[in-house]
């Protein structure tokens, strides 16, 4: 049974970061429903409610989102999905259902870095940081693959840039974990997260993708061989190989869909998975291997 010795409810950021600090066991809970069913005790558990990070707000050249926005507002904000090709409105969909997306929050799902997110591989693709009290500003693939520090995420923010975007992923049914998703934006180059590994995402770019703005079957071919080329698991909904293909296809379809191309034939030798795509249905995201042992 998970139990908490204490409750507080600071009213401002700067509070709650020095309550994080002060006890070892001390938590930061988020929207409440990813709280592990487990025998555990908490000394004090720290509600960000008061602290005024329920607000999305745009300037000229960033959204800023506070850690406690809840998933359905960003879903729901236009011009946030707008300006990202509606890749997070996508990549949320099939989290459950509208009641739980008005419930689990933004800084909730960054912070917890579950190996089954879909909201992590969306905004890893896009140029996105995360601002914290303690440590600072840092971009989101650095503090994707960071360890779980005593600080408390205080924004989101994600850059406006002129995207081509697309959210892939594929799931045994409708509202299920994803068994592997794939984000790919062009901005300044090709960026594509690759998430549900099933460790948390990771983003490959740069000299590691290498994929030109305008590119080649042949380049493209190569990019996706090497987004397989990945650390990869398996587990109750995949194996390592099928996660491996996926990767590969996925990649494949999100890349020529944020470029505007016809998507590839599927490769014929491959069973061809179900996909519960980005434009075809609506569907939800999760929190499963990996993700902070804390209140998230």
């Amino acid at each position: 049974m998970l139990q908490f010795k204490n409750y507080a409810r600071p009213d401002t950021v700067e509070e709650a970061y020095e309550l994080v600090r002060k006890g070892r066991m001390n938590r930061i809970m988020g929207g409440g429903v990813w709280l592990r069913l487990q025998d555990r005790r908490i000394s004090t558990v720290i509600d960000l409610s008061s602290c005024g990070l329920d607000k999305i707000e745009e300037t000229e050249d960033a959204f800023v989102i506070g850690s406690m926005v809840t998933l359905r507002q960003l879903e729901c904000h236009q011009a946030f999905n707008d300006a990202t090709c509606h890749v997070f409105e996508r990549a949320v969909r099939d989290i459950v259902g509208t009641q739980m997306r008005n419930l689990a929050t933004v800084g909730g799902s960054v912070f917890g870095r579950f190996g089954f997110s879909d909201v992590l591989t969306a905004l890893l693709a896009l140029d996105t940081e995360v601002e914290l009290v303690g440590a600072g500003t840092v971009s989101l693939a650095t503090f994707a693959q960071m360890g779980y520090e005593r600080d408390v995420l205080a924004h989101v923010i994600v850059r406006k840039h002129d995207y081509r975007a697309s959210f892939q992923v594929v799931r045994r049914s409708a509202t299920d974990f994803p068994v592997l998703n794939v984000c790919a934006a062009e901005w300044d180059g090709w960026h594509v997260a690759v998430g549900a590994r099933p460790t948390r995402a990771r983003l490959v770019e740069g000299a590691a993708l290498g994929l030109p703005a305008t590119f080649t079957a042949e380049e493209l071919a190569a990019a996706c061989e090497r987004l397989a080329q990945l650390p990869f698991s398996g587990n109750m909904r995949g194996s390592e190989r099928y996660r491996r293909h996926l990767a590969r296809e996925l990649g494949r379809r999100a890349i020529c869909q944020a470029a505007g191309l016809e998507p590839p034939t599927p490769d014929p030798v491959a069973p061809a998975p179900r996909t519960v795509c980005a434009h075809t249905l609506e569907t939800p995201d999760q929190a499963s291997e990996g993700g902070d042992p804390a209140c998230s």
